[in-house]
């Protein structure tokens, strides 16, 4: 099978989001395990946004004119994220994975990004053996957790809607936790209006871009953490992605009847610093 690889376009979205939703929704059944994306039409709106966004490096491959598979790489910080890659159920163990992993690998290098990330479904075991011998090293297992919004305070801090003002402080907060900035996904976040800060001792103490699967969320401490959780308005999506080594924060959502949806894995390729406080990722991390 000859396959090229290509840049997406525009014009490459809707069967971009046929195929997204098509090998979720394939590998999900295998496994009976709910959809991450529960429409053709969702997964084509998320193809949309990463393609028409200057933040993102889409790619598609092509056999015979057909496209067959997309991936991405989220270049909106010093740590590249991957994802979601996707092939089409009909044309996959057949090499077309490895050649879309390969691209944004090499896309990373060629931007001097000096590392990057991804999250893999932990029933998914093709993909985690793929990563792998690409040179991914697994890091982390998480929970993805769902449920009830908590509509709640923790005495002591002080949950609010971030604003630019807040930006410096935001990147201050993850350069200590994860030894590198986020400036590009937090302005973003700010900008649609779902990014929030918590407060504590009267300076920023942590911030969510959102809660939920697209999300990222990071605090100095697990209470700064919970805070924001327990003041999300929703868990957006599939819901949100808690390091389940985080006995303290994996026990209290269980205590607030949040359900497990499922296991994922965090992998990383190149720099990588055991984070130094609370964190929830993203599925692109």
């Amino acid at each position: 099978m000859t396959v090229t690889i290509r840049p997406a376009t525009a014009e490459d979205a809707a069967e971009c989001g046929r195929i997204i939703h098509a090998a979720f929704a394939a590998i999900a059944d295998q496994h009976n395990f709910p959809h991450d994306f529960p429409s053709a039409e969702v997964a084509t709106g998320v193809a949309s946004m990463l393609i028409g966004h200057p933040g993102f490096y889409g790619i598609v491959a092509q056999q015979d004119g057909r496209i067959v598979g997309s991936n991405f790489l989220d270049e909106r910080s010093q740590i590249g994220g991957v994802g979601p890659i996707t092939v089409d159920p009909a044309a996959q163990n057949q090499g077309v994975g490895r050649r879309l992993m390969e691209a944004v690998i090499e896309r990373g290098r060629s931007r001097n990004l000096p590392g990057i990330r991804l999250v893999q479904d932990g029933y998914h075991n093709r993909s985690l053996c793929l990563y792998t011998t690409l040179g991914f090293v697994t890091r982390e297992p998480l929970s993805v957790m769902q449920g009830r919004p908590l509509d709640t305070q923790l005495t002591g801090y002080t949950v609010r809607p971030a604003t630019p003002q807040d930006i410096d402080a935001c990147n201050a907060v993850c350069r200590r936790v994860h030894g590198f900035e986020r400036s590009g996904e937090i302005a973003d976040a700010i900008a649609q209006g779902s990014a929030r800060v918590v407060e504590h001792l009267g300076r920023v103490a942590g911030y969510a871009t959102e809660i939920g699967y697209f999300a990222t969320a990071i605090a100095e401490t697990n209470d700064g953490l919970k805070a924001l959780i327990a003041a999300a308005p929703n868990f957006a999506g599939p819901g949100f992605l808690l390091p389940t080594r985080n006995h303290d924060v994996f026990q209290w959502c269980l205590g607030r009847g949040m359900r497990l949806v499922k296991q994922q894995t965090l992998m990383t390729m190149g720099l990588y610093n055991e984070p130094q406080g609370a964190y929830l990722p993203s599925i692109l991390y």
